[in-house]
């Protein structure tokens, strides 16, 4: 496992999740990794048209962003990324919101940090700060203007996929209701894309399920054996008396 990708921040662009929409599908179709990539600069030019040269080289970087996602993530996420696919060909469009979001959680690990704070604030104010939640990510990351930066692009992606809504103060933010994730498989497939996202690939089950990086969904507890009936990649250990910690296979 790369463990770079853990320290690494890489969201540096607004992510709307119509984009991540249109990759995937034209990932689905098979195409070669250099035609996906003309395609996707061909048909997001008009989103960032203008004489601004930092514009053009905007598209350049939101493309490899998608890219890395979808057509050309990580290695070690190979498995994870083929099964994700899999799961947009099969689930309902209502239900590919928490595909994209897995997939771009193991991809690029801020995604999480930023969802758990987020999640955090959520539950103990009923509001998320964006303030505050810059500041728990630079005692995270830094004390460096770029998180700050990274986070409100992290948070803006968040207002785009209606996972958050803006309230009548500017910087603060309000959950909307959360999106019931019942079907086992893709359970098991988010538990598998936050372990990506950790550097030590384990969590117990409860507080995975439970996760604040998690908070735009309503997860159905699952017990341990079903989980690992859904999913070959993971595996489960009793830690304790009555704790299941949840591991990556290796």
């Amino acid at each position: 496992m790369t463990r770079d990708r853990f320290a690494q921040i890489g969201l540096d662009r607004l992510v709307r999740l119509d984009w991540l929409e249109k990759v995937s599908t034209i990932a689905l179709s098979g195409l070669p990794v250099k035609d996906i990539r003309t395609i996707l600069l061909e048909d997001l030019r008009p989103a960032f048209r203008s004489d601004r040269t930092d514009v053009r080289g905007s598209l350049d970087k939101t493309v490899t962003i998608l890219m890395k996602v979808w057509v050309t993530p990580p290695s070690e996420l190979d498995s994870l990324w083929k099964d994700g696919l899999e799961l947009l060909r099969l689930l309902p469009k209502s239900e590919h919101l928490s595909v994209h979001w897995g997939m771009v959680t193991a991809v690029y690990t801020f995604w999480l940090s930023v969802g758990a704070q987020v999640g955090r604030l959520l539950k103990l104010q009923g509001a998320a700060v964006a303030t505050q939640v810059q500041r728990r990510l630079r005692e995270q990351y830094g004390e460096r203007e770029t998180v700050s930066r990274r986070t409100r692009y992290v948070l803006r992606s968040y207002l785009d996929w209606g996972v958050l809504q803006e309230t009548g103060t500017k910087g603060i933010y309000a959950a909307r209701t959360a999106l019931a994730v019942d079907d086992s498989r893709l359970i098991a497939w988010l538990a598998e894309a936050s372990l990506h996202a950790r550097a030590n690939g384990s969590v117990p089950l409860k507080d995975l399920i439970d996760s604040p990086s998690f908070f735009p969904f309503r997860i159905k507890p699952i017990q341990a054996d079903n989980l690992l009936k859904a999913s070959p990649n993971l595996d489960v250990i009793r830690h304790g008396l009555d704790e299941d910690l949840v591991i990556l296979k290796r």
